[in-house]
């Protein structure tokens, strides 16, 4: 019960990882604001029903939750978002962004729609509820009421690595790691933690790209690519003991968890001048030699 009476908001909560992570607040104690607008895999349609099946899963658990189907991407959305956790539970304390789709397309043949729906669901899908739940923590905070909240947000192995035919996701999720570190920066003042994981689980957006190697063992043999395994880290970082772990992007797959560690400094050469540009060929190759090889991009 490492969450007993948190309020934690968790979008695209309808299936998939989001499902997971509402269904295991609860079972640590949690009162939980289950969002989901309802779409298909590639974004298309609406529907209360998902975020309606896992407040009620959580309500028969003997857990209290409320679902919403606040579209998270848009300013309003985000706001009655923020609004319902008030209204139903009087406070906030935890916001993990997850809602997202996929379309997945070479570059060359991607349209500018399905660049643009796919940035707006994952990374406007992030500021805009982190926007507003940082204005209800930032009034508490200035009003001397004590803050102790948390943000999870969603990126992925495709946004620290990237991912071949999937440009606009793995631009989406890179820029959620982005937006991550900035915000662990600016609320860290008000009470705020704000952390990213980047899960690998059997999800609707993976499943059919990976069937293979995903699919469920036989025999009660432990599930590596269940969403359920992901979770647990999720909810230790919206949990009260997590209060020093602020800034990080952690990668998370079945049993294990990594810490990631982004773009660093490395070899660097000064030449206390402009550079011509004859005189870098050496430069640079001397500088790679030093640095560190790149991590393949996935599916390459």
């Amino acid at each position: 019960m490492i969450c007993k009476d948190r309020v934690v908001v968790v979008t695209g909560a309808g299936r998939g990882l989001g499902r997971a992570h509402a269904l295991e607040f609860a079972r640590q104690g949690a009162l939980v604001v289950v969002n989901d607008l309802g779409v298909s895999a590639s974004g298309e349609g609406a529907s209360g029903g998902p975020a309606q099946r896992v407040a009620e899963e959580i309500r028969a658990l003997g857990g209290r939750a409320v679902a919403d189907c606040s579209d998270v991407a848009s300013d309003d959305g985000a706001r009655r978002l923020v609004a319902t956790a008030l209204e139903a539970f009087g406070r906030l304390d935890v916001l993990v962004n997850n809602a997202g789709f996929l379309r997945d397309r070479m570059l060359v043949n991607m349209s500018e729609q399905e660049w643009d729906a796919v940035m707006r669901v994952h990374l406007k899908g992030h500021f805009l509820p982190l926007k507003h739940a940082g204005l209800h923590w930032r009034a508490e905070a200035k009003a001397g009421r004590a803050v102790d909240a948390r943000v999870v947000n969603t990126s992925s192995g495709a946004g620290l690595l990237g991912s071949f035919g999937q440009g606009n996701y793995a631009a989406a999720k890179a820029g959620i790691v982005g937006l991550t570190l900035v915000a662990a920066a600016e609320l860290g003042r008000y009470g705020v933690t704000v952390n990213a994981i980047a899960p690998a689980a059997r999800t609707r957006m993976t499943e059919q790209v990976f069937a293979s190697t995903m699919a469920p063992p036989a025999g009660g043999a432990f599930d590596a690519m269940a969403p359920e395994n992901v979770s647990p880290l999720v909810v230790w970082l919206g949990s009260a003991g997590s209060r020093d772990v602020t800034g990080r992007v952690f990668e998370v797959e079945g049993g294990r968890i990594c810490v990631m560690e982004g773009f660093r400094h490395g070899p660097a050469a000064d030449n206390g001048a402009r550079w011509d540009p004859a005189e870098l060929g050496p430069v640079v190759t001397g500088l790679l030699a030093g640095a560190a090889e790149p991590e393949p991009v996935y599916g390459t």
